[in-house]
């Protein structure tokens, strides 16, 4: 198992419609991340630059591409109103580097 940190960015205005459809999070979108060997995923904001820092485990062996599944692609574009995002609708991602972890 490997953790994996990444920053986006959430649009000003948009924090209680985020936490709200993060609170209704489809359960086929939750089913296709631990099918793709997500577990413990978490989203913190940082309220003052409205930055998003997520950190989930994945299984090292597990070398599903959730990128083209449909329900993946349905949920970027659901969500894409509310943050900064790429041309397909993906979420703008930053990946962050580990520099300190204690077990």
């Amino acid at each position: 198992m490997k953790r994996v940190a990444f920053k986006m960015h959430l649009k000003k205005g948009f924090e209680a419609e985020y936490e709200k459809r993060h609170d209704e999070i489809w359960p086929e979108l939750s089913a296709l991340l631990k099918h793709a060997g997500i577990h413990d995923y978490s989203i913190y904001k940082d309220p003052q630059t409205h930055a998003l820092f997520a950190v989930q485990k994945r299984e090292e062996e597990n070398t599903i591409d959730i990128s083209t599944d449909p329900i993946m692609r349905k949920w970027w574009d659901h969500m894409a109103d509310l943050m900064e995002v790429n041309p397909d609708n993906s979420p703008v991602c930053i990946d962050l580097i580990e520099v300190f972890h204690l077990d």
